[in-house]
């Protein structure tokens, strides 16, 4: 029956549409960072400890230790220093990037994978390195089709040796540009060459980058680096005006609760589109009764037990059943491996059906067979055999 192969189309497309989305837009935020969380400074907006509302806060170097130590919860917390006014050139070409030092787990943080040589170390930043890793398509633009490895980038006319270059990466969301487009330095040479611009000084920085040990962690890693920021700079620590952080697990969070809500609401409407393709199978098998109501009735006049008519009648539905249910999951398996062959959009990773919901529909479909194949069959066998002839001789 063509209502309960819909039905079933219905609920592996729908959980393959949702999850598809779901997993498109996880993908993109580990393009930008692996549960990571941006502390940017900002203004107070509250009163405290004698201060008057409306002073500019700014991280320094000294935060970064005190709120390693403060927050038990938190894996990393590292700086982020940037300058969008650094010229830039190679031997070949030049260009303008924007130029950012943190430390070496900033590369495993913001998802930068190396595409040609290597990021930055821990020996890097003790002997401050002139270094660099660059953006894939910084790359491009500054050694066009050369191998930047081993050769020299000019920052501010700073020699800095090329020590990699990131793999080619896709990000639909960035707080400060595309990562195809930066130069990353270690965070000692970029603080040398390259401090804060004012109202900075040379000991503060832009954004500090928090990750919690666990997703299950992340509120109370948030919620221990705004107390320790507070404590270092003399703020409330309830004021968020003065340490705003974009939240990037939150952000996740909301958007898996918002596609499974999605997944649960679609695949209803793929449930009830499975039970009138029941209730359809039923009519059908109610009609087959009525049309058959002589050979019921001679079949019984001859001896046939009514438990025989019960298990054709139940058989004969379940069978029209199961073979819809078949039908519906084949095409829907199917229809999904043709879109998958696709170009899809960033944000969207194909249609991915799951067995789960594929059981879950067979299951279901089971369900509802038995229950439309059930009364159609009692209604067979309860047939009076007398009465069946007489009606079917009346015609």
């Amino acid at each position: 029956m063509f209502g309960i192969a819909w039905g079933i189309v219905s609920i592996v497309l729908m959980v393959a549409a949702g999850e598809g989305l779901r997993k498109g837009q996880a993908e993109q935020a580990r393009n930008l960072g692996k549960d990571v969380m941006i502390v940017f400074h900002g203004r107070t907006s509250l009163q405290a400890g004698g201060t008057h509302a409306g002073r500019m806060v700014h991280w320094e170097d000294e935060d970064v230790q005190v709120v390693q130590s403060e927050s038990p919860d938190c894996e990393y917390a590292i700086p982020e220093l940037e300058q969008d006014t650094v010229r830039t050139h190679s031997n070949y070409n030049n260009a303008a990037f924007t130029v950012t030092g943190s430390y070496p787990p900033f590369g495993y943080i913001r998802s930068l994978d190396v595409g040609q040589g290597r990021f930055y170390d821990w020996d890097d930043m003790r002997e401050a390195r002139r270094v660099a890793f660059l953006g894939s398509d910084a790359a491009k633009q500054l050694f066009p089709g050369r191998n930047p490895v081993g050769e020299n980038v000019y920052l501010n006319d700073f020699p800095y040796t090329v020590i990699g270059v990131m793999a080619k990466k896709k990000q639909d969301s960035s707080y400060d540009g595309w990562d195809v487009n930066k130069v990353f330095l270690p965070f000692t040479a970029m603080r040398r060459d390259f401090p804060d611009k004012p109202p900075g000084t040379n000991n503060t920085f832009d954004q500090l980058l928090v990750t919690p040990r666990s997703v299950a962690q992340h509120e109370a890693c948030k919620h221990e680096v705004r107390v320790a920021l507070a404590r270092m700079h003399r703020y409330d620590p309830n004021d968020k005006e003065a340490c705003p952080i974009w939240d990037t697990v939150q952000e996740a969070q909301a958007f898996k609760t918002m596609t499974d809500g999605m997944k649960f609401f679609l695949g209803a409407v793929g449930i009830v589109t499975l039970l009138l393709g029941g209730i359809g199978v039923m009519n059908v098998m109610l009609v087959a009764v009525r049309e058959r109501t002589r050979e019921i009735g001679v079949r019984k006049a001859i001896g046939a037990p009514a438990g025989t008519i019960l298990r054709q009648f139940f058989m004969e539905a379940l069978i029209i059943a199961l073979l819809s249910g078949g039908v519906g999951l084949a095409i829907a398996f199917g229809f999904c491996a043709l879109v998958n062959m696709l170009p899809m959009p960033d944000f969207f990773a194909g249609l991915v059906p799951s067995w789960s919901s594929g059981l879950t529909a067979a299951g279901l479909l089971g369900a509802i067979a038995v229950g439309a194949a059930l009364y159609p069959a009692k209604r067979a066998a309860s047939i009076d055999p007398i009465e069946a002839l007489r009606y079917e001789a009346g015609g």
